[in-house]
């Protein structure tokens, strides 16, 4: 005798359910144990300054320094590339002149910093001690 009952087999199921339960609960371990970055701001108030808006063309000393590290004194080419010559030849063009000028450094984008150093040094051993740069204004 054989007793056996056709009985329909039920399918397999997958239940979602607890693999949901557990996605969430990594998903809430890793956003405890994760150290968010805070990037701070430094507030910078610029100091204002007023004075003339042009300087007078004798107070002006302009070195201009090229791309190869060549240096000219308003406009006439220097001999030589190291400080005690450069230094020489500003105190002569400065030339006693009252009040001591400013030197105005005009220096190639593609010049090195060491030549820009350097016409700073030789300006101060020329007793030139009120130095700028002199920039263009780039399209924004």
């Amino acid at each position: 005798m054989n007793f056996r009952r056709h009985r329909h087999r039920e399918e397999p199921e997958i239940n979602f359910i607890p693999l949901i339960d557990l996605l969430l609960v990594i998903l809430i371990f890793l956003m405890v144990t994760t150290t968010y970055a805070r990037f701070s701001e430094l507030e910078v108030n610029l100091p204002q300054a007023s004075g003339p808006a042009e300087m007078q063309k004798d107070s002006r000393l302009r070195v201009d320094i090229s791309a190869s590290g060549s240096y000219a004194v308003d406009g006439q080419a220097v001999a030589g590339s190291d400080v005690a010559q450069l230094g020489e030849r500003l105190k002569r063009e400065a030339g006693g002149k009252n009040p001591a000028p400013v030197v105005v450094i005009n220096a190639d984008a593609k010049a090195s910093h060491q030549a820009v150093v350097t016409v700073m040094e030789a300006a101060r051993l020329a007793g030139l001690l009120q130095l700028t740069f002199a920039t263009q204004q780039g399209t924004p």
